[in-house]
């Protein structure tokens, strides 16, 4: 049995979409007819990964997959069979591309794939981490604790996004306004006070003939500026799709204060939580080293984890791979040592990588409040030398008369 999604007209014209098991094509044109539908398109769920050409099929948010995580691990815990937790998953989610997805793995799984093989129909939801993290629970037979230890892991890395997203949020929009603000005074208000100092005839102080000088520049030339940041943005791109130019960028970025800390920190953080992660559930260390490299999006940083992953499969132990890479900080390298000789690499590893991802939390949350009061201070000295453009020549002009 496949599932099926179809659209169809019913008795009063209104289009009707959603997702139907049955054994053929034909067997949902009956079904929707005995509804009194006439259907429109139809076309097996699984297929949808094809649409779109680079697409590879529907994706789900951070939050739904670590939903549809959690309800698998404890439909697979309570023992039901698993097309029967994941009929159930589709049917408890109302959402049409959710149920699809299920839908489309259960009809995988009934034809005698492994529910790792099942998922791999939908790539953009179940990227390759998860899909050898899942791999890994079938073969030892602890799938549910397996999905359940995935579930915690998105929901942490979703939580730790969404910390740094509001931590940001305020000086985001405090500078938005700030230079909305600015923007409008220049070239609505300031101008029309300045035009009349300007027809006097007397000789103007100069923060007022700096601030005329401003005002006609941003009039006469701000499609200019536009199209030059348009431009430039477009340039950078497509300079950036070479690799080589990317890692050159990258390397850059690493070199930067404040910076490339926050760069290191976050992507030795994310691969030790990731390896913690996939070796707890199963999967062998090189290969779980080889999985997390992917999570590292910065390029430098991926090639030193690569020559690691290959220095560990040649014997090597991991705590002298990664000191040798260059980029993990002295305090992670003796813990997962530690670890090493313990026999607790796991726990030592997420560990270390929760001790990092919190100190570079904290460190930003620090930045961004100290970030709002000096915005504040720039905007008002901004607008301070605006006014005093504005009250010098009128104190001039007083003084004259």
């Amino acid at each position: 049995m496949a599932a099926f999604e179809y659209e169809a007209l019913d008795a009063s014209g209104r289009r009707k979409k959603g997702v139907i098991e049955a054994d053929s094509a034909r067997q949902v044109r009956a079904q929707l007819r005995e509804k009194g539908w006439v259907p429109v398109a139809l076309e097996p769920a699984a297929e949808r990964k094809s649409r779109g050409g680079f697409l590879r099929g529907p994706g789900l948010s951070v939050a739904e997959l670590a939903m549809v995580t959690r309800q698998l691990a404890t439909l697979v815990g309570s023992g039901m069979p698993l097309e029967e937790c994941l009929q159930a998953v589709a049917e408890q989610n109302e959402q049409r591309r959710i149920r699809s997805i299920f839908l489309a793995v259960r009809a995988r799984v009934m034809e005698g794939y492994s529910l790792a093989q099942g998922l791999e129909t939908y790539p953009r939801a179940f990227n390759h981490q998860f899909q050898a993290t899942v791999n890994a629970g079938e073969q030892s037979g602890k799938l549910d604790l397996v999905l359940l230890r995935l579930a915690d892991y998105i929901e942490e890395q979703d939580a730790t996004r969404r910390k740094l997203q509001m931590a940001a949020t305020y000086p985001v929009i405090l500078s938005l306004a700030a230079i909305g603000i600015i923007v409008f005074l220049l070239n609505s208000v300031v101008p029309r006070i300045l035009e009349v100092f300007a027809s006097s005839g007397q000789a103007l102080p100069a923060p007022t003939r700096a601030l005329i000088a401003t005002t006609e520049f941003l009039d006469n030339y701000w499609l200019h500026m536009i199209g030059v940041i348009v431009a430039a943005v477009i340039l950078f791109i497509v300079w950036n799709r070479s690799e080589k130019r990317r890692f050159l960028m990258h390397r850059l970025y690493l070199r930067l204060p404040f910076i490339g800390r926050l760069i290191r920190g976050f992507s030795t953080a994310r691969f030790a939580s990731t390896v913690a992660m996939l070796s707890g559930s199963g999967v062998p260390l090189v290969d779980a080293m080889r999985i997390s490299a992917s999570v590292v999006t910065n390029l430098p940083i991926r090639q030193a984890v690569q020559d690691a992953t290959r220095k560990v499969s040649e014997g090597g132990s991991l705590s002298r791979a990664l000191s040798e890479a260059g980029y993990f900080q002295p305090i992670m390298v003796h813990m997962i040592a530690s670890g090493e000789a313990s026999g607790k690499l796991d726990e030592m590893l997420a560990r270390t990588a929760r001790s990092q991802e919190e100190n570079l939390k904290d460190l930003i949350t620090t930045v961004m409040s100290l970030l709002e009061p000096l915005m504040l201070v720039l905007m008002g000295a901004i607008v301070m030398v605006i006014v005093l453009s504005v009250v010098l020549p009128l104190t001039q002009m007083n003084t004259m008369i």
